[in-house]
């Protein structure tokens, strides 16, 4: 075995991607979660609340590596009751795992901490990369959003772990086939024909396909020289009406609806979610990664689409060749 992985939160969609690739590489993988099944996980579930301290607290001790992945989807509207619970969720499970970490008798060599790209200045003009500008932008409505996030990297700072190497984890939108994530949001619309360019599509998107975002994690795991910050995305950010036209071309949707700002502000209310999901401009890099060359699988876009398409259409090479040509007349 490499070592014992615990896993918080690790039941969502990003946390069953990243188990099944530790276990594949044979770590010792607990999942902490609020609702723990048996067989047949691969992996030990241990429950926890995501706010006190309990029996989970000793999975931490000798473990190799902690990864906190909890937090309520901000797939919501922001009420006065969800933003309490996205709030809390993100900082009250960070800093039970630093109490935590600092019980133990022999404490995990790494913490690697959920943070979101979103934490950075709405940019049209220029990519940031760590050192980039934390600052909200009216224009994006997304005060709450960076509020949240600054909340959550101090949670993390202030976590007296001295033994313990600290990563915050700025991570972009993941790609992958799972049920949960936002592909398959973005390729059903490409195919019901509403995949057009959204609120003017001149803001970019910051993403990363779940292979390397997994890659990224046990990468960030052994390298000892690495904490504070990382962004955890896609050295190729693009606009969003370069990604809905990448999603039509591999669904092979011959036109795509297009949205107006007002448009999305009536679909939001009635899908019950927020339009900043949509028109905040996430120009992120991820200039630490590459600096200590970390090597991506997947740095286009339409590389990464196509891959995970394939894999939920069970798409043979040769059609998907048809497809591409068919698109390209």
């Amino acid at each position: 075995m490499n070592g014992r992985v615990v896993l918080a939160g690790g039941s969502g969609f990003l946390g069953r991607s990243l188990a099944e690739k530790l276990i594949t590489h044979n770590y010792d993988v607990v999942v902490l979660t609020r609702s723990p099944i048996g067989n047949p996980e691969p992996n030990r579930q241990v429950w926890w609340d995501g706010h006190t301290l309990g029996a989970w607290a000793a999975e931490l001790d000798g473990a190799l590596a902690v990864v906190n992945l909890t937090g309520k989807s901000v797939n919501c509207r922001y009420h006065a009751r969800n933003r309490r619970l996205i709030l809390d969720s993100r900082v009250n499970s960070t800093r039970v795992l630093g109490e935590a970490i600092a019980r133990c008798t022999e404490p995990p060599r790494v913490w690697l901490n959920s943070s979101t790209a979103t934490i950075y200045k709405h940019s049209l003009d220029h990519p940031m990369d760590e050192a980039g500008e934390i600052e909200a932008t009216p224009e994006a409505k997304d005060a709450f959003s960076v509020e949240v996030a600054r909340a959550w990297e101090q949670a993390l700072n202030e976590a007296h772990t001295p033994v313990t190497r600290k990563v915050a984890l700025r991570t972009a939108m993941v790609f992958g086939p799972g049920e949960g994530g936002v592909f398959r949001v973005l390729r059903r619309l490409a195919r019901f024909r509403l995949g057009g360019k959204m609120a003017g599509g001149q803001q970019f998107v910051s993403w990363i396909h779940e292979a390397d975002f997994c890659r990224a994690i046990e990468w960030l795991i052994h390298r000892e020289d690495f904490s504070g910050p990382v962004n955890v995305a896609a050295p190729s950010p693009v606009t969003n009406a370069e990604m809905m036209r990448i999603f039509r071309r591999v669904s092979d949707a011959p036109f795509g609806m297009p949205a107006a700002r007002w448009m999305l502000e009536a679909g939001a209310f009635v899908l019950r979610t927020e339009t900043e999901l949509i028109i905040k401009s996430r120009r992120v890099v991820p200039e630490r990664l590459l600096a200590a060359g970390f090597e991506f699988c997947f740095p286009k876009m339409v590389d990464a689409v196509r891959e995970i398409e394939d894999r939920v259409t069970g798409r043979t090479k040769a059609e998907n060749e048809m497809v591409s040509a068919n698109s390209a007349n």
